[in-house]
């Protein structure tokens, strides 16, 4: 897990599965990755514990430590470990409907009230949950998952991906010539492009291209409910957390972060490892690396200036 064992503990501790700090008894295990619980780790009765190096003077008498400079990351190859994703049995169920033109890879699931459209291609090992929707020519790698009720048309999805439950992917994107004597629909005919390794939370929407095509990079994680417009490409690795929306044909490149119910406008582009705060409202460009807050989002040593000033001025004045 990438860590060193140290501590006053056993080097020979058997560990049977993973708990919090607080909560943690024998043959269990724990982490610590905020020095919030600092407290809870100086009082744990866990036997064994992945802390960093420098919490390493905290730890309690007896204790058993894995020294990681990252926690959080071990404790999750731990905890996979411990809770493998259960896949079942290789079936197609009598109540999924697959078209004599699918083309469906061996050990492959499809659960009751699938939908399997003409000349799609499944994967080997792909896992079609209940009710899912999987329209016309659509292409799943292998060891991909596509979570129940959940719709994909227009799109090329890679290995090892997974779709949670209700995810919307390859519909129209909201393209409209706007005309006071009747708006006039553009025809979206890209697709949607999606990488390896890609996680796409429950209830989300990823429209298809209006004529290029809509990207998610490998690796990106994106998190429930979340809205991306036609066209917008998705770098490596980005996350894009809860209720936060990306509007068309705008770019974030690999690495970059958007946090909870933060907006974006069109056109825009987002740098390699860029990080937008929560609720902001993205206006223009945001430079590689830096990290903004706000409406309109700015850096965020110039939003606190602004809060700090905004303070000064509503605060009462002494009388004379």
């Amino acid at each position: 897990v990438g860590g060193d064992v140290a501590g006053a503990g056993k080097s020979d501790l058997l560990i049977e599965d993973v708990a919090a700090l607080d909560k943690a008894g024998e043959g269990q295990i724990s982490f610590l990755d905020n020095v919030r619980y600092k407290e809870s780790f100086i009082t744990s009765k866990a036997p064994a514990c992945i802390v960093a190096p420098q919490m390493v003077q905290f730890a309690p008498g007896g204790m058993t430590l894995i020294v990681s400079k990252n926690p959080y990351k071990s404790y999750a190859l731990v905890a996979q470990a411990f809770y493998p994703d259960a896949y079942p049995a290789s079936s197609i169920s009598p109540a999924a409907y697959v078209s004599p033109a699918a083309k469906i890879g061996a050990g492959c699931v499809i659960e009751p009230g699938a939908v399997i459209g003409a000349d799609v291609i499944l994967g080997d090992g792909c896992w079609i949950e209940a009710n899912a929707v999987i329209g016309a020519g659509v292409q799943i790698g292998p060891k991909s998952r596509i979570g129940a009720n959940a719709s994909v048309s227009h799109a090329v999805i890679g290995s090892g991906t997974r779709l949670y439950p209700g995810v919307r992917v390859g519909q129209d994107g909201f393209g409209f010539a706007i005309d006071p004597a009747g708006h006039v629909k553009v025809p979206q005919l890209g697709r949607v492009m999606i990488g390896d390794h890609v996680e796409i939370g429950a209830n989300s929407c990823i429209d298809r291209g209006a004529g290029p095509d809509t990207v998610i990079g490998d690796g990106a994680w994106i998190d429930n409910l979340v809205q991306i417009g036609h066209n917008v490409r998705i770098g490596r690795g980005c996350v894009l957390i809860s209720q936060s929306g990306v509007a068309g044909s705008t770019v974030m490149e690999d690495y970059s972060v958007l946090a909870a119910q933060a907006g974006v406008a069109g056109h825009l582009k987002i740098g390699m490892g860029a990080r937008i705060g929560a609720k902001s409202g993205v206006m223009k460009d945001v430079p590689a690396g830096e990290e903004q807050l706000g409406i309109p989002a700015m850096p965020v040593k110039e939003f606190m200036r602004q809060v700090v000033a905004l303070k000064r001025l509503t605060k009462p004045q002494k009388s004379e």
